[in-house]
């Protein structure tokens, strides 16, 4: 028998992204962010979520898309990561899906690079690919990004 996983789903660009579920502590909508000056780009500031201060990474420039146009809020994915809380800024949000974890693959070659290094898996749905985020090496590996933006 198959064991099925279950994502929580988001958009990037029309790209369909996911992260694993038990990772997931909430989804919320735009909040506003306290600019952090000499961080990398991709930490776009600070959220406090009920008292809570969170660091708000923008998985557009992580993943090397343009900026968001100015008029267009994103939502937050708020994840736990190596033992910390962080938002995940996106531009819309999913579903929650479950998918067998047989039918995972390897990331494609035609991803770019700086995709495929934080893609830990993919999904071939009926109507999209769905690319699994590594939610450790998207939060650790940003410090390293060159300041691109």
């Amino acid at each position: 028998m198959a064991i099925a996983q279950q994502f929580c789903t988001f958009f990037i660009d029309k790209q369909f992204f996911a992260v694993p579920v038990q990772q997931v502590q909430e989804v919320i909508r735009y909040q506003e962010m306290t600019r952090v000056p000499l961080v990398p780009p991709v930490i776009r500031g600070l959220i406090n979520l009920r008292g809570q201060i969170v660091v708000a990474f923008d998985l557009r420039r992580r993943l090397g898309y343009p900026d968001r146009p100015d008029d267009q809020k994103p939502m937050n994915v708020v994840v736990r990561a190596d033992g910390e809380t962080v938002s995940f800024l996106v531009d819309e949000i999913g579903d929650v899906i479950e998918v067998e974890e047989d039918c995972a693959e390897h990331p494609p070659e035609t991803l770019r690079a700086e995709m495929r290094e934080l893609v830990k898996e993919v999904f071939k749905l009926k109507d999209h690919l769905l690319l699994v985020l590594d939610t450790e090496r998207t939060v650790n590996g940003a410090e390293s990004l060159q300041k691109r933006h």
